[in-house]
């Protein structure tokens, strides 16, 4: 997919959107109207896209501290077209849990939640994120919840059912521990026999 850098399409925006004007009133309408427009739909795709996949980029290559100033050069991420901002939230989301800051990440990934993605993977991997801070505060049932949420979905990341698997063989360990412990109570609470005598 063609991209173009973000900080020459601030400049273009700049240089179209002061440049038309410019030709306009020196040497006539049509010569300053198509710069004009160019700058308009660049202003509109800066406006409606974010600076999102950019910032996806570089968080790819583990540069977090940029990807998050490059979000932050997002204007109005309410007015985002609604799959760049569940992205938005998403890598919102990822760049606060890489800080440790989960109630933070949880936040921004219920906002992702609670917006149409575009498949069951995005989905998914929402869904996982939100089951895997809530196990880590020790929140199993809603883990849980959000869990039996991904197994409903048709997930195709290789990755994500990885990690899904990994889910389900903790949920699986945390049950026979419980189990186990649940016997083991029992068994200490019961009568103990008497030694037969001789």
């Amino acid at each position: 997919m063609f991209t173009i850098n973000i900080y020459l399409k601030i400049a273009l925006i700049i240089l179209t959107l002061v440049g038309g004007p410019v030709l306009m009133a020196t040497w006539g309408f049509w010569y300053g109207f198509p710069f004009l427009l160019i700058g308009l739909g660049l202003l509109a795709s800066y406006i409606f896209l974010g600076t999102v996949q950019s910032a996806a980029q570089l968080v790819e290559k583990m540069e977090f501290e940029e990807a998050e100033k490059r979000l932050k050069m997002t204007l109005f991420p309410k007015l985002l077209y609604v799959t760049n901002r569940a992205f938005f939230y998403i890598i919102n989301g990822t760049l606060a849990l890489n800080l440790k800051k989960n109630d933070e990440a949880e936040d921004w990934f219920n906002q992702a939640k609670n917006l149409k993605l575009p498949s069951d993977s995005e989905r998914g991997l929402v869904l996982m994120q939100l089951a895997t801070i809530n196990a880590n505060k020790g929140k199993w049932n809603q883990a849980k919840v959000y869990y039996q949420e991904v197994k409903k979905l048709k997930i195709t990341e290789p990755q994500l059912k990885e990690q899904i698997k990994q889910f389900d063989t903790a949920f699986r360990q945390r049950g026979q521990a419980k189990h186990l412990r649940t016997g083991a109570a029992v068994r200490t609470g019961g009568k103990r026999r008497r030694p037969k005598m001789r």
